[in-house]
This record gives structure tokens, sequence and C-alpha cells, in this order.
């Protein structure tokens, strides 16, 4: 009995195998490069690092396969991106900043992000400078989304969880004194609703 489910179990898996990638041109490359930036803003690095894993997929399903061509196709494209304009690292760090801090995310974190996706450290501490934005707001947005801190609904539950609370705040980013002060805070209930 187990052998014979063994059996069917290897047959579903030979059945259900990977579809083989298809072969890497330039024009391929292209393409996928277009139909990403399509869909989503990115960074010039990130926009790499998608090309490179296709082919790295192609290339670990063929093992003959020499990356180099393909490597050099994609500093090629990514140059001609940034030339026409559809690549903007300036542009993606402004708009990633000012969706990360509508979403009340601190400023350690945001800059953690955008180095994550090739920012350079310099460019990022540059365009979180000229906005503004209030850390304790920022703290008091994520507070309320989770529903910790001032927002929970009884008094108990609050001195309960306290440490807890301090602890999801800083782990987000924010500064031990900022996220103090979001808790000591205490709202009315209409900031329940």
């Amino acid at each position: 009995m187990f052998w014979e489910n063994l059996q069917v179990l290897e047959d579903e898996v030979k059945k259900i195998q990977r579809r083989p990638a298809k072969k890497i041109t330039k024009l391929r490359l292209k393409n996928i490069g277009l139909y990403y930036l399509e869909r989503f803003e990115s960074s010039v690095d990130n926009l790499r690092q998608v090309l490179m894993r296709r082919v790295n997929d192609y290339a670990y399903q063929n093992p003959g396969y020499d990356k180099s061509e393909a490597v050099a196709w994609i500093e090629e494209l990514l140059a001609d991106f940034e030339r026409y304009g559809y690549l903007n690292d300036s542009r993606y760090a402004e708009l990633k900043i000012r969706d990360y801090l509508a979403a009340g995310k601190s400023a350690r974190y945001i800059k953690g992000k955008l180095l994550q996706k090739g920012i350079s450290e310099d460019e990022a501490d540059t365009l979180l400078a000229e906005q503004e934005y209030d850390p304790e707001e920022l703290a008091l947005k994520l507070a309320k989304k989770k529903k910790i801190g001032p927002f929970r609904r009884d008094e108990a539950a609050r001195r309960e969880y306290r440490q807890k609370d301090l602890a999801v705040l800083v782990r987000a980013g924010f500064d031990y004194t900022v996220a103090q002060k979001v808790l000591g805070t205490t709202f009315d209930d209409e900031a329940f609703e």
C-alpha cells in the first residue's frame, strides 16, 4: 500500500514539473523590463535584480548557458531605460517615501527599504529630510492601525500589554521616547470609531 502511494506521488510530481524557461534574448529581456515598468515604478537596481532573476532561472535550467552576454544586455537596457526616463531613482524614492509616510512607517523603516532597493544612503537621507513629518503622528497612525496602546478598549488591557505595544513600536523603527510618548497618551471613545 505504501509503495503504491509513493508511486502515485512520483507520477504526480513528474506531471507538475516546471515549464522550461524561454530562451533569453535581448528583445525578451527588453519586453520583460518594459512589462515590469508598466505595472510598477522601480529603481535601477531593483529592475536589474528582476531581470537577473530571469537570466538565472534560464541558466539553471540550461547549465551550458553563458550568462555574461545577458548581463551586458541588462546593463545596456538599464542605461536605455534611464535615458528614456522610464527609470529614475529619485522619482522612485520620492514616491516610496510618500507612500510609506502615508502608511505610518518610521523614517528608519523607510530608509532601510530604500537601501534594499538600491537607493544610495545619501539620497535617501536627503529626500527624507525634505519631507515634513512628525514621528509621533506616524507612531499614532501605526498604533491606531494595530489597535495597540491608547487604541485598546479598556485601561486594564492597556496596562497589561504596555511592554508588548512598546516593543511593536520600537521594532517598527520608532525611537523609544516617541513610543513611550504615544503609549502614554489617552484618547476618548471617538478615537475608536
